[in-house]
C-alpha cells in the first residue's frame, strides 16, 4: 500500500477465489475468500499488479500489524485523500470477525468526526470532551485573505480554535514561525488561537480541561 515501510521478513499476502489452488508457502501467506472474485470491484489495477481496493487491505492488515502499528497506515490514507471514513466504515461492515474489530471502529468513527492523528483522537477522547465542552467542529476550513486554513477543533460560537500541537511536527523554530503567523491571520478575523502541546495534553488532562472551559466561558461574555 506505501503507507508504512516494508520490513525485512515482511511476509506477502495474497487473497484468493476459495476454489483457488494456491496454497501458503515460506515468505507467502494465502487467503482463501467465499464470494472473492479477482475483477472489479473487488480489485483494481495498480502499476500492472492486481490488488485488492484500499481500503480492505487496511481491514485485511488491522490484526496483521503489532497494535502500536494499526492506526496508521489508516490515519495516513485519509490524510493523504487516498480514502474515506466512509469507505472504510464499508470495508469494515464486510469483516464482521475480524480481530480487534472493534478498535478499528472506534479509529473509523473518530476519523469520521474529523480527527487527523492520533494526538487529536486522545484530544477527542480524553480530553475535549465531556461537562461543559462545546460540540467542536474539526479541520473547518475558513479562508482568510488568499489562504485556506483548516482549524483543528472549532467552538464556532465563541470563535476558539484548538490546536493540538504534536512533538515531532510543532517542534522546530520554523514551524514555530508559521504557526504564530497562521494564528495571527485568524486573530485578524476574531478567531482566539489556543494552543495545547502534546505533553501537556497528555500528562495534564485536567488543567488543560480547567483552562479551556476558563477560555471559552471568557469568550461568551
Amino acid at each position: 500500500m506505501g503507507l508504512r515501510p516494508q520490513a525485512v521478513g515482511d511476509l506477502v499476502h495474497l487473497s484468493t477465489p476459495a476454489r483457488a489452488s494456491l496454497r501458503t508457502r515460506p515468505g507467502l501467506v494465502v487467503h482463501r475468500r467465499r464470494e472473492f472474485a479477482v475483477e472489479p470491484p473487488q480489485v483494481v489495477i495498480r502499476r500492472g499488479l492486481t490488488v485488492t481496493r484500499l481500503e480492505q487491505a487496511l481491514v485485511d492488515s488491522w490484526p496483521m500489524l503489532p497494535p502500536v502499528e494499526r492506526r496508521a497506515p489508516a490515519i495516513r490514507a485519509v490524510n493523504e485523500w487516498l480514502t474515506t471514513p466512509e469507505r472504510l466504515a464499508v470495508a469494515l461492515a464486510g469483516a464482521p470477525k475480524l480481530i480487534d474489530r472493534a478498535a478499528l471502529r472506534t479509529l473509523v468513527a473518530r476519523l469520521a468526526d474529523g480527527c487527523r492523528s492520533p494526538l487529536e483522537i486522545w484530544g477527542h477522547e480524553h480530553v475535549l470532551t465531556g461537562p461543559g465542552m462545546p460540540a467542536f467542529r474539526r479541520q473547518v476550513p475558513v479562508r482568510v485573505g488568499r489562504r485556506m486554513v483548516y482549524l483543528d477543533m472549532f467552538a464556532e460560537r465563541e470563535r476558539v480554535n484548538i490546536e493540538l500541537d504534536g512533538a515531532t511536527t510543532h517542534g522546530s523554530p520554523g514551524q514555530r514561525e508559521i504557526d504564530l503567523r497562521r494564528d495571527a491571520l485568524l486573530a485578524a478575523v476574531g478567531i482566539l488561537v489556543v494552543r495545547f502541546a502534546h505533553r501537556r495534553l497528555v500528562h495534564d488532562v485536567d488543567e488543560v480541561r480547567r483552562e479551556t472551559l476558563a477560555i471559552l466561558a471568557t469568550r461568551r461574555t
